[in-house]
């Protein structure tokens, strides 16, 4: 067997797997529907025909539901961690240990469902998920999280919306992205990262009066940037939020480049949560030298960590890439405001956090330039997919005209054969 034939083998089975997890939910209901199918009789018609509504109404909207469901994991994060900063829980001890808790859940399933599809391990292979762990993981997210206890859920949760911007941007530099300022689709890109830069200027330079809540709040959680942070702190974690996100537009092209060399995704995971964890360890003793850091318990810090782990990069992970398979990138994307607006909700009405003029005034602008960036890039999608349509049906109007052509010699042919 040839090494193409072995790759195209691999590819075959993991593809057969990634279906069955994807397909679950469809499988699960059509077996639901089964069993009504049988009790019809004893149920009555109506009942069933409502019953059948039902199932084919949640299996309609289920990737609307679910990545409502991911946003909200999501948002209660922001939360949990700021609580668990509060009670002393150190930013960077909190990133090592979520990311080695991810590893550690990972690498069963990754080293089972990818047993034929990982290649060799090299020096440069590895070097490439060194850099990829820094930018994605280790340097990122403890710039993330540091930028969270200087600043306000509802402020780091706008300036995730300037990722796919910043991305735009990064990508534009390196010429892996053509933009037609002629078209209407390319104005809007053009027009949206614009639209986004300011926004984020607006949040990092202007943070506003606080706008403080007029009833108490049923939950306290005593932070997330409220009257005692100092200009120049929230000033410092506008910077870190700002480099953050630089770091993940720079990860999602370089890991679009590392999945043609690294064909397996969960392992790929696995290794830059492994890799990263160790660097972050190795970061955070340089920056903790007092070992009661490091001690967590089994309070509020304990749970923060494994509620991270397992919602965030668990099951919103899952829920992004059945989605994206369902109904694609773009519709992915499109809920990422969401969280921005669930967050600063649950922060004025039940944590009682005050909300900034700036930070609101920035997060609606950034939220208009991102879904102005969305537009153009659907567009761009839908115009590549009716090309494409065109060159398939122009192939198949040439492979018409050339069996036409064979069909009119063999007819030719066949009476002088008879001769």
């Amino acid at each position: 067997m040839t090494l193409r034939q072995k790759t195209e083998n691999r590819s075959e089975h993991m593809s057969l797997r990634t279906n069955h997890l994807i397909h679950m939910p469809l499988t699960f209901a059509t077996k639901l529907a089964t069993r009504m199918t049988s009790t019809r009789q004893a149920t009555g018609e109506d009942s069933f025909r409502a019953a059948i509504s039902i199932i084919f109404l949640q299996w309609l909207y289920a990737p609307h539901v679910q990545m409502t469901l991911a946003q909200l994991c999501y948002t209660l994060m922001y939360f949990i961690t700021e609580a668990a900063f509060n009670r002393g829980l150190n930013p960077y001890v909190y990133v090592t240990y979520r990311h080695l808790l991810v590893a550690v859940l990972l690498w069963p399933f990754a080293y089972y469902q990818e047993r034929g599809l990982r290649p060799k391990m090299t020096f440069m292979l590895f070097m490439e998920i060194f850099v990829l762990s820094l930018l994605g993981v280790s340097l990122t997210l403890n710039m993330y999280f540091a930028s969270l206890k200087y600043t306000s859920p509802t402020f780091v949760t706008s300036m995730v919306n300037t990722v796919a911007c910043m991305t735009f941007v990064i990508a534009i530099i390196l010429r892996m992205e053509i933009v037609d300022v002629k078209s209407l689709r390319g104005l809007a890109k053009i027009a949206g990262t614009v639209v986004s830069f300011a926004g984020v200027t607006t949040m990092t330079l202007y943070k506003g009066a606080a706008i403080t809540s007029l009833w108490k709040s049923p939950i306290h959680i005593h932070g997330g940037g409220g009257g005692g942070s100092t200009h120049g702190s929230w000033v410092m974690g506008s910077v870190l939020a700002v480099a953050s996100c630089i770091c993940w537009a720079i990860w999602y092209i370089m890991q679009a480049s590392s999945l043609k060399r690294y064909p397996a995704q969960l392992s790929l995971t696995a290794w830059m949560c492994t890799v990263g964890g160790i660097q972050s360890t190795v970061f955070t003793v340089f920056m903790q030298h007092k070992p009661e850091d490091w001690l967590i318990g089994f309070g509020l810090k304990f749970w923060c960590i494994v509620y991270s782990g397992i919602a965030c990069n668990g099951f919103t992970v899952f829920v992004q890439l059945w989605c994206t398979e369902k109904k694609g990138p773009v519709f992915v994307t499109m809920f990422n405001p969401l969280s921005t607006i669930m967050v600063a909700i649950l922060a004025y009405f039940i944590f009682g956090e005050n909300l900034y003029v700036g930070s609101i005034i920035g997060g609606v602008v950034v939220i208009l330039g991102l879904y102005m960036l969305l537009w153009g890039k659907e567009k761009d999608q839908e115009r590549g997919a009716g090309k494409q349509q065109g060159i398939e049906l122009d192939c198949e109007k040439q492979a018409r005209k050339v069996s036409d052509v064979y069909a009119a010699q063999d007819g030719a042919e066949a009476p002088r054969t008879i001769k």
